[in-house]
């Protein structure tokens, strides 16, 4: 067998361009939270580490999106309104990290808070 890959291991099946699966799908919606400004001036969301343009937002605002484009590194969506879910179906890398962290932190956080409102 002339052709024969070597190595023994094989290729990961990512599709035609080798690129792996996106988080997103074009015309689907997510409620997400707008992290920082690109240098174009549109806001910047994350849903599961890929990075989403959203023209006409701000950081900090939580927005409903629909998207429009999806390309290997980036997607482009449009903004659809407010948020409509207590909590953001895409979550930001802080948050995530956060999430992660043992529930004893936000119980002793909790604790310094009041211990202040008291003061």
């Amino acid at each position: 067998m002339l052709y024969e890959r070597r190595g023994g291991r094989g290729r990961r099946d990512f599709g035609p361009r080798g690129s792996p699966p996106k988080p997103v799908e074009i015309g689907k919606e997510y409620d997400v939270e707008i992290l920082e400004i690109s240098r174009r001036g549109e806001g910047i969301a994350r849903i599961k580490g890929l990075v989403c343009f959203v023209p006409d937002t701000k950081p900090g605002e939580h927005v409903r999106i629909r998207i429009t484009r999806i390309s290997r590194r980036f997607a482009e969506a449009e903004l659809v309104g407010e948020a409509t879910g207590e909590k953001a179906e895409a979550i930001s890398e802080s948050e995530e990290s956060q999430e992660t962290e043992s529930g004893e932190d936000e119980e002793v956080a909790k604790d310094e808070d009041e211990a202040e409102a008291e003061q």
